[in-house]
């Protein structure tokens, strides 16, 4: 048989080191945990200070009020906040890219979502609602379908809907003026997502650690196959 007749044989997916893109991740959860719980202390000092006698920052009428030392703090928390979130945003999708590629190319089945889906989840209404988790189980169950979903991960996204439903997304439609004065006037509600949110960040955090240690398990374990697994 000429080499022309000889059959091709598919080169198997390459893998992705994993465990580095965790540990980014692991540790920008970290920070963002850090800067939602200086964001809770900012809101106590707040509604301890009190709203000042010349009303909230917002006038109304396009008219602000100069802020007080503290409220221009809050400013800058806010600000270190929003950057650091952005940072784990990033940290975390580059996680789950690669986890979903080595679970295409272990279980050599296609992704239920699409790779649009990797961001658009996350911003699109209504479907925001289910689609990123989906593709976290999706990734995990392809490699592993005889296994139970770890629980961790039910976990990270019930928190994560709480948080969004008891104010993290009205926060942010906010201007960082009202969300001054909701401090003032009903700090509890803020308080609460704050709660919530750090919450979802330690367990996203456990999701990670979970869902890598199995993946990279099963990438060891093909090592032998000729597909090896790639420890960093």
């Amino acid at each position: 048989m000429s080499d022309q007749d000889s059959p091709v044989t598919a080169k198997p997916p390459a893998l992705r080191p994993v465990r580095g893109a965790a540990r980014c991740a692991v540790a920008a959860l970290a920070l963002a945990a850090l800067a939602w719980a200086a964001r809770a202390v900012w809101h106590v000092r707040l509604a301890m200070a009190g709203q000042p006698a010349s009303g909230p920052p917002d006038q109304g009428g396009g008219q602000h009020r100069p802020l007080t030392a503290l409220e221009d703090s809050y400013h800058h928390v806010s600000s270190v906040g929003g950057a650091v979130t952005l940072l784990c945003a990033l940290a975390f999708l580059t996680w789950l890219d690669r986890v979903r590629d080595n679970a295409r190319a272990l279980s050599g089945a296609e992704p239920r979502y699409g790779y649009p889906w990797l961001f658009l989840g996350w911003i699109v209404p209504v479907v925001n609602l289910w689609i990123p988790r989906g593709i976290v189980a999706d990734a995990h169950r392809s490699v592993f379908p005889d296994r139970r979903l770890p629980a961790v991960v039910n976990w990270w996204w019930a928190l994560w809907l709480a948080g969004l439903a008891g104010g993290v997304g009205l926060v942010y439609a906010d201007s960082t003026d009202e969300v001054i004065a909701r401090a003032y006037t009903g700090v509890l509600p803020l308080l609460a997502a704050d709660v919530v949110i750090v919450a979802a960040a330690g367990t996203a955090a456990l999701m990670i650690r979970a869902l890598t240690t199995a993946q990279q398990e099963r990438m060891d374990e093909t090592a032998p196959t000729g597909r090896p697994g790639i420890a960093s």
